[in-house]
């Protein structure tokens, strides 16, 4: 299969790269560089640099790619930065997302496998979320996320694209060629190893919540074992469409992983406790259950395993990815 990745320079996207590279199908990675890496397009793919709200020239890419599918991964995925910064979520995850659905459709791709987030439930009201839960985000990256959504259904109403969304949980781990490497980092996983490494402290916020230890609960699945829903989910378009959850089902305590980094790293953490940031809710859990039975698709690695591969990446990239 001839597939093209939007985001395929990023930290997910690169990883499905490679995977999908491995698998023998032949892969256009499609990214503008400003967030993802070059250094991480491996495995044979070709790297096309480009803007996804410019339909004509991803039009143009999918062509000459020769397309059957596309991945679509590029977007804007930082909570603080859309709350700060909202009509930049608009135009490149609502406005690109358009962009893309009116390329494929000039180019006559009509499969597509949309990157989503857990953030389109916003404030559970109960765990696990399943995909029959309501639909309410409390910022604008979910807003904005749950926009391309919709705007996907009313293409495949239309008749002009078969699609699945994947929403995922908090995405951990690395794998060769993908590692985290964000500016600003903003996840807990990689900030943690970084302060171990340089005896640093980490800010736990808040440790008042009703949880086992007082902590946020948060479930934490492996980049490859995303990248393996991804391929799942494109493998089976189009006779399995909709959207499907991509978590652990199993929750890890903020505490629980700074623990874990510990006995990883075998470093001391030092935590430095601070009041809880707003709109942190207690715990967010996935049932998988629908992507287990429809994409026969079961996460693989633990947390144990995200933490090790993330700082075996971090010791070998000590300074992230190449520049240049």
């Amino acid at each position: 299969m001839r597939i093209l990745v939007t985001g395929g320079a990023g930290y997910i996207g690169s990883v499905i790269v490679a995977r999908l590279a491995a698998r023998g199908h032949e892969v256009v990675a499609y990214d503008d560089l400003s967030r993802g890496h070059a250094a991480a397009v491996t495995g044979g793919a070709r790297l096309v640099r480009g803007d996804i709200r410019d339909a004509s020239r991803l039009a143009a890419s999918l062509r000459d790619a020769r397309a059957d599918a596309i991945i679509h991964m590029a977007a804007l995925a930082e909570v603080g930065e859309s709350v700060e910064h909202p009509e930049r979520y608009r135009d490149v995850n609502v406005d690109g997302t358009a962009a893309v659905i009116a390329a494929a459709a000039e180019a006559r791709v009509g499969r597509l496998v949309f990157s989503s987030t857990a953030a389109v439930y916003g404030d559970p009201r109960r765990t696990p979320i399943d995909e029959r839960d309501p639909l309410a985000p409390t910022n604008p990256y979910g807003e904005t996320k749950l926009a391309g959504e919709r705007l996907l259904e009313q293409a495949r109403a239309a008749g002009t694209l078969a699609f699945t969304a994947l929403r995922y949980f908090n995405a951990c781990g690395a794998v060769e060629p993908g590692g985290e490497d964000h500016d600003p980092e903003s996840h807990l996983i990689p900030l943690a190893l970084r302060a171990a490494r340089d005896g640093a402290a980490i800010r736990v916020y808040g440790a008042d919540y009703p949880t086992d230890d007082g902590t946020c609960v948060r479930d934490y699945v492996h980049v490859a074992d995303l990248a393996a829903a991804h391929i799942a989910a494109l493998e089976a378009l189009p006779a399995t469409q909709g959207a499907f959850n991509l978590g652990t089902g199993d929750g890890a305590s903020v505490s629980r992983v700074l623990d874990v980094v510990e006995e990883v790293t075998k470093l001391p953490l030092r935590r430095h406790r601070v009041e809880r940031r707003p709109g942190d809710p207690p715990e967010l859990l996935a049932s998988n259950r629908r992507a287990q039975e429809r994409l026969g698709w079961r996460p693989e690695k633990s947390l144990r395993d995200a933490v090790a591969s993330a700082w075996d990446w971090m010791r070998a990239h000590p300074q992230g990815y190449e520049r240049g």
